[in-house]
């Protein structure tokens, strides 16, 4: 595994990068190309101030590929690398499945004042002009890097005992972060099919799963033929009522309807299970076991969980909720 990690300056990168060689991982690098530290250093930063708190690779290959290779052949041991500025770099990385990308960014004024307790003479114009070339810059876009990063890590910690309990708690070695669950995967699929719905009130998603495969999917929105609730097909979501309220006049098929009807009951078994971004209503729950579905995940909860939980438990159906790592926090 290599955690690899991006962000601005005094974001805290290096003491991340610190904390993870204290679990074991070893620390590298690569020579690049130094344009942008050069234009940095322009900017009245001298290069020491690029890291305040220094950290020496344990090994700096000729080339990110020289690297990549490496890693490749002992991808079991545990690398961290930083400063990750580029979005070709970062391409090449990401193809690797053994890889985790990891940005750190903090507001401006308190990267700032990280730096002041050891540079008091360095003003905030500098430092700002300084960070900004280093977000922005055409060669690298390393905002674009950061937007990429499979964990994002807003660092407004205040010292170094809070910064590493927190991380303690967002678990970086989950090996899920890598390769998702089954129940991640379905869920995510489910995710995806949700972004075709139409429906004006929310986008729900679900996958009917067996033996871990998929057999059907859905999402919610007015029947087929008949005018996309979003282009005014439901007058009952086109209006302001709150949820659960006015269902009977709805025209919308749910989601879980959906993967309902497109599965049958042949198909879907005697063990099948269906993923949905949002927990089942009432009246889906009591299609539910009447389908023959054994048992049902959800991520997000909704207005009838109460009920629902209590039809499915009744039909003999497994309920429960899926809660995925953390894909970004405020430290």
């Amino acid at each position: 595994m290599i955690i690899g990690i991006s962000g601005t300056l005094g974001s805290g990168k290096t003491e991340i990068a610190r904390y993870l060689t204290q679990k074991g991982f070893e620390f590298i690098d690569y020579k690049r190309d130094t344009s942008i530290t050069d234009r940095i250093n322009g900017l009245d930063l001298n290069e020491a101030t690029l890291d305040i708190n220094e950290l020496t690779p344990q090994t700096v290959f000729e080339s990110l590929g020289d690297l990549i290779d490496y890693v490749t052949m002992k991808w079991r041991t545990l690398f961290v690398m930083t400063d990750i500025n580029s979005i070709h770099d970062i391409s090449l990385l990401a193809k690797r499945p053994f890889f985790l990308h990891i940005s750190v960014d903090a507001p401006l004024n308190i990267r700032w004042n990280r730096y002041q307790k050891h540079y008091p003479d360095l003003d905030f114009v500098s430092f700002a002009e300084a960070s900004e070339l280093q977000r922005f810059d055409k060669g690298t876009l390393l905002t674009e890097v950061i937007s990429k990063a499979d964990v994002k890590i807003i660092n407004t910690s205040s010292n170094i005992t809070e910064l590493y309990s927190q991380l303690d708690e967002l678990n970086l070695l989950d090996e899920t972060r890598l390769r998702p669950s089954w129940d991640s995967y379905f869920m995510r699929l489910a995710d995806l099919a949700a972004l075709r719905s139409n429906c004006m009130k929310r986008r729900v998603g679900a996958v009917i799963a067996r033996d871990k495969r998929v057999i059907a999917t859905g999402y919610n929105g007015t029947p087929r033929h008949m005018t996309n609730c979003n282009e005014g097909g439901c007058p009952r979501c086109n209006t302001g009522n709150g949820s659960g309220a006015g269902l009977s006049t709805c025209l919308c098929l749910h989601a879980e309807e959906n993967a309902l009807l497109e599965s049958g009951r042949d198909r879907i078994g005697t063990n099948a299970t269906l993923y949905c971004n949002t927990c089942p209503c009432l009246t889906c729950s009591v299609k539910i076991v009447q389908s023959g579905i054994t048992e049902v995940v959800y991520s997000q909860s909704y207005s009838m969980d109460d009920l629902s939980s209590s039809v499915l438990k009744e039909g003999g159906v497994i309920l429960r909720q899926f809660v995925s790592p953390k894909d970004g926090v405020m430290i």
